[in-house]
């Protein structure tokens, strides 16, 4: 094992594993918001740290990105450390979710590391400052060469009905789009009380066209529109979300979120029934994940942007993901136990993987596996 990574095994094993999860998480995120305030550190780290390979450079969704490996949204919920993490070599920066209005979430404790599982369980129940206050710090950011590129994901506000949601959603749109690059309509999460009856088409359907509206209405340029969906979606419901999302326009779908499933888990079950509800995130989602993306694929035909999150852990994990058709991938919950290096491996293991496929580029190899398609 490499010095570095000991060195944070070791960290997590003597600090953070005896913490609140949550508590570890604020932790975290304040040494790497400090780090980057830090004049002339944050370059540095980012030089050794980002991407480095040309042949990693990704074009998706209308955006010119330096890899195609982001973080996935409920790490940085309110836009305070977005070049933090992409100091850390996240290609591209999933912010939120944030709601219309701002909220506490739910009761604490919400947030369990399952270690044995490499899985966290989570209802944090979009704890955020709300679409206002979150729009406000991002205008606020400045906008260089080198600014990041920032995905606003956008959910419903617990209090708002299931018959007002749209409107809700509508409200953070026309808040947030001006300031997104890509902007991400969450009707996933299992931790607000009837958002997943908002997956099914005829809820979805009238949803998305009024975000995409309200998107076309307050920018003057076009910020592209995806979904996320659970993986525990039927396949006959998957298959109506891909047509949905071609007969509207959407430009990609992100697959997938949280499950609220258990099984297979190595952990110790009375452990896992005391802790109760929430999304399980982490290793144990790694098949399902690549189940739903594969359908997606086949359903799709490489005519939307697809983004695959779920159990992603190494390089290998991520070219998996890439050569059944993913454009682009995302993480999470594997961040909490690899570490502040855990983007250098994953984008060195798929360099790697690059150049012993004979691919040139990373759009070469996207679907490779299943489109028969020979190395460009």
């Amino acid at each position: 094992m490499p010095w570095e990574d000991f060195v944070y095994k070791l960290l997590f094993d003597l600090v953070f594993k005896k913490m609140d999860p949550e508590k570890a998480h604020h932790l975290a995120f304040f040494w790497i918001r400090l780090a980057s305030s830090v004049p002339g550190l944050r370059g540095l780290v980012r030089l050794v740290l980002a991407p480095r390979d040309r042949a990693l450079r990704t074009d998706a969704l209308g955006l010119a990105l330096p890899g195609p490996f982001g973080l996935a949204a409920g790490f940085d919920k309110n836009a305070v450390g977005i070049d933090g993490l992409s100091m850390l070599g996240f290609d591209y920066v999933e912010i939120g979710t944030v709601t219309g209005e701002a909220q506490p979430g739910n009761p604490q404790p919400r947030l369990f590391r399952l270690v044995e599982d490499r899985a966290l369980i989570n209802r944090m129940g979009f704890n955020n400052q709300g679409s206002a206050r979150v729009a406000a710090r991002l205008a606020a950011r400045p906008h260089t060469s080198s600014t990041p590129v920032v995905g606003v994901n956008i959910g419903k506000t617990k209090v708002v009905e299931e018959a007002d949601a749209v409107a809700d959603y509508v409200k953070s749109t026309e808040r947030l789009a001006r300031f997104a690059d890509y902007l991400v309509v969450n009707v996933s999460s299992p931790n607000t009380p009837g958002l997943r009856n908002l997956q099914a088409v005829e809820h979805l359907r009238p949803l998305l066209s009024a975000v995409r509206e309200a998107a076309d209405r307050t920018t003057p340029h076009h910020v592209p529109l995806l979904v996320k969906i659970a993986p525990d979606l039927a396949d006959e419901d998957i298959d109506e979300v891909a047509d949905l999302a071609l007969e509207l326009g959407l430009d990609g779908i992100i697959a997938t979120n949280t499950t609220i499933g258990r099984e297979g888990l190595r952990s110790d079950a009375a452990r896992v029934a005391e802790i109760g509800m929430g999304g399980l995130s982490g290793a144990p989602l790694k098949e399902r994940a690549l189940v739903v993306l594969q359908r997606l694929r086949a359903r799709t035909g490489g005519r939307l942007t697809l983004v695959s999150v779920g159990g992603i852990e190494t390089a290998e994990d991520a070219w998996q993901r890439i050569v059944h058709g993913a454009d682009l991938v995302q993480g999470y919950s594997a961040f909490v136990y690899e570490g502040p290096l855990w983007c250098r491996r994953v984008h060195k293991g798929l360099s790697a993987r690059l150049r012993a496929g004979g691919f040139r580029s990373l759009a070469a190899a996207v679907g490779s596996a299943v489109d028969d398609r020979t190395a460009a």
